[in-house]
């Protein structure tokens, strides 16, 4: 009787270290990313091998922030339209979304995931995006 309590509260434990926080994601949030793949609601995939956008992430500690695209250029500045779109950081659900406010639209991203290399977020039409921490092109050497 002992070991089968032992291997239940075991077993609770474990499975409580695997559950996810997602205020851990908000720290990695930050930074240039480009698109690695996207994932449609049906399941169809497309990769993607070259981006010429970057998306630009920067938070406040007010946990709202503004994502940017950018356009990397060959001596390692960006190009800007200077179109910001603004969102505000909530944890619901166990889940860490970010609502997003233009002057034209309003929408939500769930992030399912974030590392320092990896980010994948989930949009309101079910498509999954997987981005990658940007790496400027070198041409120097």
């Amino acid at each position: 009787m002992n070991s089968k309590y032992f291997l239940l509260i075991f077993s609770l434990l474990l499975l409580n270290s695997c559950t996810k926080n997602p205020e851990t994601y908000i720290e990695h949030l930050e930074g240039y990313w480009e698109i690695d793949q996207v994932t449609m609601a049906d399941g169809t995939e497309k990769k993607y091998t070259y981006n010429d956008t970057v998306d630009y992430i920067e938070i406040s500690d007010s946990l709202a922030g503004f994502r940017l695209k950018l356009k990397p250029v060959f001596d390692g500045t960006f190009e800007t339209s200077k179109d910001s779109e603004q969102f505000t950081i909530k944890i619901e659900n166990d889940s860490l979304n970010l609502y997003y406010k233009t002057p034209f639209d309003s929408w939500k991203e769930t992030v399912l995931m974030a590392t320092k290399d990896q980010l994948k977020v989930i949009n309101k039409n079910k498509a999954v995006f997987l981005y990658k921490k940007f790496v400027p092109i070198d041409i120097t050497n």
